[in-house]
């Protein structure tokens, strides 16, 4: 199951399902929080939008389904990713998308960048941390070595979006 499975088999149907309702949790997690996608952290989901951007997942979708160490990889970060949404998409959705960033842009003045910093990478490494373990002690076996590749994509992707963020405020500022 490391490499390719037919098109159209049973496999590639289970893998399809896995990366529909997955990348489904990450899209619906998104929209509940921000429906104008303006506290959306990937550049190119907000600028496809969700006409595009929903077209072209279908698409990766049917694509990586063949692919299973791919589908299982995509569908561990999104369902991480989707959670992460869920947990404060209610607090986005009340306050509404530009009094949220408002409010969170607020927030970081008052916070010390080091603190900030620090908390970002305890939480990111912590996890990646799990993943990478998950990675080393899988041995031969691809579900547990692609759920923790999963683990660490997640890890590295909230870094990354978390700190993209973080400069495109600071830049707006005048701070970075």
């Amino acid at each position: 199951m490391d490499g390719m499975v037919p098109l159209g088999g049973r496999l590639y149907f289970f893998f399809l399902m896995l990366l529909l309702v997955s990348r489904g949790a990450d899209f619906l997690s998104t929209w509940i929080a921000t429906p104008n996608l303006v506290l959306e952290g990937n550049p190119l989901a907000k600028k496809l939008g969700w006409k595009w951007g929903s077209f072209i997942n279908l698409v990766l979708c049917g694509a990586f389904a063949a692919w299973p160490l791919a589908a299982i990889v995509i569908g561990t970060t999104s369902v991480l990713v989707a959670a992460r949404n869920f947990q404060a998409a209610w607090l986005m959705r009340s306050l509404g998308e530009e009094n949220y960033r408002d409010w969170y842009v607020e927030q970081l003045r008052h916070t010390s960048l080091p603190l900030y910093l620090f908390c970002l990478l305890g939480q990111t490494l912590l996890t990646a941390g799990v993943g990478g373990a998950l990675m080393y002690f899988s041995g031969e076996s691809l579900i547990p070595f692609a759920v923790g590749f999963g683990i660490l994509g997640y890890a590295l992707a909230v870094t990354f979006y978390t700190l993209l963020s973080l400069w495109r405020i600071r830049r707006s500022a005048g701070g970075g």
